[in-house]
């Protein structure tokens, strides 16, 4: 017997072609943003700069995109996605190819500013996804979306081969080309649904009324690690690697996409994992690999010395390159499951008014991987130990961990199944 099954609808299929089309989209605005992370490494050796310096030249273009989140979110929800995200593309392509042209540290500062107006594109693809599919489903598309965070991994296997072969000039010129073409490829095989827009009479200051939320702050504590964190290290761990173990900057860059790419990839899981499990069962265990991963990550290069009754012995205690990566490896694809959780919070708990919130929390989100590559690098200057920038981190962690504690665990049973489990 023939069975015969629907074809797809047509929202059906324009729905996943803005899932598609929105996440290559993602992935190339989130490449460009990490431009620093790799070019970065020859402009510190050009320019002459301190590693203080060089966090403040890796997080300029982090922080234009988190500053205009919180109003490319409110505006995706009154004008839609598709004109917001094109448009934003589009005003970023001629700052990406006067970055090739920069030749002074404030050049690359002020340029940076506008390059990293691409980082904000998450809170205008964030909302404009999740409603073209049914709650029941929107973990899974705002983490398939979500995954184009591997732009940072994609960075890191495109910028180093174009440094060596043609110099870091090369990189923005290409990429200015690759963001030209994104473009057109978007406005091309996106759509627009009208039913999707917040009412018009909904004012930017009652929307930013979110703000005075304390779930909402929470929400944002957790999304300064996991995207926070994940941006700040994408950003600093090539250069880590060159300067800890002495790597070239090709193999730097392969094994710094091992943190990177699963960080983005694996967001998808995280999002179909939070469908089934809750954003709070798997937030919370989230937070637990993050403390155990960063724990380990923290103990410094160690050689100490004790008496024994054969005479003095010096001992040796640190993480070799392959231990590192494997650790780095895992926060990954911890971090991915947590930027897709973070988001399954959202849905549930604000469906009406996902742009704004998403906004807000990506606001948070990235003003911690602002933050946290400068205060990287300061710590590098003061102390002279490169994993003080997981010391930091692991301090974070405890943060939200005990703030989770405080207002979800002591109510919830976190190996409960309960898709719908809502915190106070």
């Amino acid at each position: 017997m023939l069975v015969m099954t629907p074809s797809p609808t047509p929202h059906s299929r324009q729905a996943w072609s803005v899932l598609i089309v929105s996440t290559l989209a993602f992935t190339v605005c989130f490449m460009v943003w990490m431009m620093f992370g790799v070019i970065g490494i020859p402009l510190k050796k050009e320019l002459g700069l301190n590693a203080t310096q060089f966090g403040l030249l890796t997080a300029t273009p982090v922080l234009t995109g988190s500053l205009v989140r919180v109003p490319l979110g409110i505006w995706t929800d009154k004008y839609g996605g598709r004109i917001v995200f094109t448009l934003l593309m589009a005003v970023t392509v001629p700052a990406i190819w006067l970055m090739a042209y920069a030749t002074e540290f404030w050049h690359f500062l002020v340029i940076g500013l506008f390059v990293g107006l691409a980082g904000g594109s998450f809170s205008v693809g964030t909302p404009y996804v999740a409603r073209w599919f049914p709650k029941q489903r929107q973990g899974m598309a705002m983490g398939i979306f979500g995954a184009g965070n591997s732009g940072a991994a994609v960075n890191k296997f495109v910028a180093p081969a174009l440094v060596v072969a043609f110099g870091w000039t090369m990189v923005p010129q290409v990429y200015a080309a690759v963001m030209l073409g994104t473009v057109i490829l978007f406005w091309l095989f996106s759509h627009h649904d009208a039913s999707h827009l917040v009412p018009s009479h909904t004012r930017f200051v009652d929307q930013l009324k979110a703000l005075k939320d304390p779930t909402v702050l929470k929400y944002c504590q957790y999304y300064s690690i996991v995207f926070g964190g994940y941006v700040a290290l994408s950003l600093w761990m090539v250069q880590y690697y060159v300067g800890e173990y002495g790597l070239d900057i090709r193999v730097a860059a392969l094994l710094a996409a091992c943190f990177s790419l699963p960080g983005g990839v694996l967001r998808a899981i995280g999002g179909w994992l939070s469908d089934k499990y809750g954003a709070h069962t798997v937030t919370w265990w989230v937070m637990w690999v993050s403390w155990i991963c960063l724990f380990l990550l923290s103990y410094p290069q160690t050689d100490f010395t004790i008496q024994t009754v054969e005479g003095p012995k010096t001992f040796h205690i640190g993480l070799n390159v392959y231990a590192f990566t494997a650790l780095m490896f895992v926060l990954g694809i911890a971090w991915a499951f947590g930027k897709a959780s973070v988001f399954k919070y959202i849905s549930d708990e604000y469906p009406k008014n996902i742009g704004t919130i998403s906004g807000i929390v990506g606001l948070a989100g990235g003003m911690g991987g602002f933050i946290l590559p400068i205060l990287f690098g300061a710590l590098l200057d003061v102390t002279g130990i490169r994993s003080s920038a997981f010391m930091l981190m692991y301090g974070v962690v405890w943060v939200s961990l005990i703030w989770m504690y405080l207002t979800e665990v002591r109510r919830h049973d976190v190996l409960k199944h309960n898709p719908d489990t809502r915190s106070a």
